[in-house]
């Protein structure tokens, strides 16, 4: 039966209609992930809980303690509040991805992560440049110019930090350009590389320093058992001071490396699987923060021994620092 021109008509304009309604403006959000929740989820779920617990306690203490204010103590506090805010970046992209699917909430999460990591990363190269420097200029060290140096170095650090974190808020990211993803939607594959390319010329910065500190370690040592004739002791207890530099450096190599060299390489089709692999480690880093740098620290097992037991008097130490306790 031939159709007349109104009905062709109609037939067209209905057929435009559901060509409209597929549009990508008006396609419904992608299905969540969550339908099946791997072992690497939970692991980088509960991973995010710890951090958070560890973290948050070197956070109350350092600030809660008056005699915890040397520069040492602003950047194990500067350290401990990046992973702490990285542990809540995890925990929201889980929601993201496991729970309630949301642009915005995926943009937010990644970009805390992103900045909450890289601060991390740059407060660990402050206290390694402050163990240097505390060596070298141990006459000057702990004076008011010495605070306010690290604290201007600790907010530029941290704005380039938050900068970096809202790039893909700001429209760079792939979300709506699959090709240009890595391996960590939905940050692009520049993005990314410029991380790791970060954090490989930060690691280069502190396997240097921590050379010159085992010089100057080995050398004072060395003078020291020279006029204390306690030679033989002396050796021992500095090997034991550069073993303990050495592991520091190949704990943070170790969990970094996997992931920086894997987001240098892949993209956004290469397996989850290996970037899971590879984004636990990390967050096992910030795990071990607080256990290297602030739970080994004297002055800060003090302050927590009296928050605990309220048994020790408050007795400030002007003399908080002390390089080997770092």
């Amino acid at each position: 039966m031939a159709l007349n021109d109104s009905e062709v008509g109609l037939e067209v304009i209905l057929a435009m209609d559901q060509l409209l309604e597929l549009t990508p403006s008006n396609v419904p959000p992608k299905p969540l992930e969550a339908s099946v929740m791997t072992p690497w989820d939970v692991a980088l779920c509960v991973s995010g809980a710890l951090i958070c617990c560890e973290n948050a306690i070197v956070v109350a203490t350092i600030i809660s303690s008056s005699s915890l204010r040397a520069p040492m103590f602003l950047l194990i506090g500067s350290l401990a509040w990046a992973d702490f805010l990285a542990g809540v970046g995890l925990l929201l992209h889980f929601l993201s991805r496991r729970c309630v699917y949301s642009e915005a909430l995926e943009l937010g999460s990644v970009g805390l992560l992103v900045s909450a990591l890289s601060a991390s990363v740059f407060s660990l190269l402050g206290i390694t440049l402050d163990r240097f420097l505390s060596l070298h200029r141990a006459l000057t060290y702990g004076s008011r110019r010495t605070h306010t140096q690290t604290r201007c170095a600790l907010a530029v650090g941290w704005t380039l930090a938050g900068l970096q974190g809202a790039l893909p808020a700001m429209g760079w990211n792939c979300l709506h350009d699959e090709d240009s993803c890595s391996i960590l939607r939905p940050l692009t594959r520049v993005h990314l590389a410029t991380l790791c390319g970060g954090f490989l010329l930060t690691l280069a910065l502190m396997l240097q320093l921590n050379a010159r500190i085992c010089r100057v370690v080995l050398r004072h040592s060395h003078q020291i058992a020279l006029q204390r004739h306690t030679l033989p002791s002396a050796r021992t207890h500095t090997r034991r001071r550069v073993h303990t530099l050495a592991l520091i450096l190949a704990t943070f190599a170790s969990c970094w490396m996997p992931f920086a060299l894997y987001g240098l390489l892949g993209d956004g089709s290469s397996p989850a699987l290996y970037t899971y692999a590879t984004l636990v480690p990390v967050t096992g880093n910030s795990l071990l923060n607080p256990l290297i740098y602030a739970y080994r620290n004297t002055h800060i097992q003090r302050v927590l021994r009296q928050a605990c037991c309220c048994c020790l008097p408050n007795t400030p130490n002007k003399n908080t620092h002390t390089p080997s306790d770092v």
